[in-house]
């Protein structure tokens, strides 16, 4: 069992160097080292330094195609990204799990009490709640465990803080008292459930799967429990250019309701024609209750739920061509069907700010920026769940700079992050040796 000191000496002595080379990028291998660190101390400063201790580090997602598609069981394109959440662990025998992450309170959770408590939906316990009482529930062991997290994936970034979160917790169980043996689609829908069922948030599967998978991934949700998930190998660096996320500085928070509402009209539609989710509707059938005045669809259904039911089916459908593209090297058509999307999001989907407040509208301008500075060149979308928050923007290399200052004047220095794809989802983190 690692020490906390050997897992500092390993740290000291480079032994970590060559994952860490792997999971962010060799530039960054020192940084990296110190930030795990920095963890460790502040975990010793909690919990005391004569423990046995574990890393663990769970990556932030970017969502490439399939803006609001997966809770309808439809396709979509994500990836992990170099942006982590890590955690220094300790198992404990006191059947409680306290986990503090940086720059918020303690939460302490009893693994003798999993029941929902209603008190504590929208927090990060009920999540923890959530994943143990999943856990239990499918026969998987759990016990208690001592934790500090720090993250530097963006919260309210549109790069899926929470579903970091939700599959560390569920990698840390996994690993802790089930000797590895859960696969990352099972601890994604571990997840899945606790934002749906304890933290009563409406998701998709989306976030937590791709975050726990790793890498670029196309996912086809037609069977939610057997989602078929394929790796797409692309090197994005033969194409020449930045992958940007910009941060209107709109948080992502409080925004349930909006959320919930895409969920609940998409679902209306699918009900009209007798269905659970819009999947099951044949798009046909669909489009022709449209144009004929005898079905008379619009007195059933708000015109918005019908322009989102539009845009599920359009983007359901340019997912596939977008891996398609992207498997076939044709990056100028990919970057074709992401304009697409966006326009789509921004048009049908209606996600890029709030109806209620149309006065901020700093995701829409950022978007209208984008299209300037980089039309006939590069593309631009939404980000992620919508109306505030983070757009996306693929920019060629010798645009990045200028681009990049032009964002900064409008939305504020640090607004832009240029990432990389990471291929491995949620892990333990082992040293060289032992990797």
């Amino acid at each position: 069992m690692p020490s906390f000191y050997r897992v500092k000496d390993d740290l000291l002595k480079g032994r970590y160097d060559s994952i860490f080379s792997a999971l962010y990028s060799p530039d960054t291998v020192e940084r990296q080292v110190k930030r795990y660190l920095a963890a460790l101390e502040r975990f010793a400063n909690l919990y005391g330094d004569e423990r046995e201790v574990f890393l663990f580090s769970a990556p932030g997602r970017t969502e490439i195609g399939g803006n609001h598609t997966d809770h309808q069981c439809g396709r979509v394109l994500a990836a992990a990204v170099n942006l982590d959440m890590i955690a220094v662990v300790s198992p404990n025998t006191d059947h409680l799990v306290r986990l503090k992450s940086h720059g918020y309170n303690m939460d302490t959770v009893s693994i003798d009490e999993l029941e929902f408590q209603q008190t504590e939906s929208g927090t990060s316990a009920s999540i923890i709640r959530g994943i143990l009482a999943r856990f239990k529930e499918l026969g998987h062991h759990i016990s208690g465990f001592d934790a500090y997290t720090t993250s530097d994936v963006l919260k309210g970034s549109g790069l899926s803080s929470s579903a970091a979160y939700e599959v560390m917790i569920g990698t840390i169980l996994n690993h802790l008292y089930n000797g590895g043996r859960l696969g990352p689609v099972e601890i994604a829908k571990i997840g899945k459930f606790a934002e749906n069922a304890y933290f009563k948030k409406p998701c998709g599967l989306m976030d937590q799967t791709a975050c726990a998978m790793g890498g670029f991934v196309a996912i086809d949700f037609k069977d939610p429990e057997k989602p078929l998930i394929e790796k797409i190998k692309v090197d994005f660096s033969k194409y020449h250019h930045d992958l940007f996320i910009v941060d209107t500085g709109d948080s992502h928070e409080d925004l349930t309701q909006e959320y919930a509402q895409v969920i609940s009209e998409m679902g209306e539609v699918a009900r009209a024609f007798g269905k659970k989710v819009l999947r099951e509707v044949d798009f046909r059938t669909f489009a022709d209750s449209i144009y004929d005045f005898q079905v008379v669809l619009r007195q059933k259904l708000s015109d918005r739920a019908i322009l989102r039911a539009l845009h599920f089916f359009g983007e359901n459908e340019r997912v596939e061509k977008q891996a398609q593209a992207l498997k076939e090297g044709d990056f100028e058509r990919f970057k074709t069907l992401v304009i697409e999307s966006g326009y789509s999001s921004f048009m049908r989907l209606q996600n890029v700010f709030i109806g209620s407040k149309p006065q901020r509208q700093g995701l829409s301008l950022a978007l209208a920026i984008s299209e300037d500075l980089l039309k006939g060149r590069g593309a631009w979308r939404v980000h992620g769940g919508g109306f505030a928050g983070t757009m996306q923007a693929y920019v060629p290399e010798d645009l990045s700079r200028n681009y990049k200052v032009v964002m900064q004047q409008t939305l504020g220095t640090g607004c832009c992050h240029v990432l990389t794809i990471r291929s491995q989802g949620a892990m333990m983190v082992l040293p060289q040796e032992l990797a």
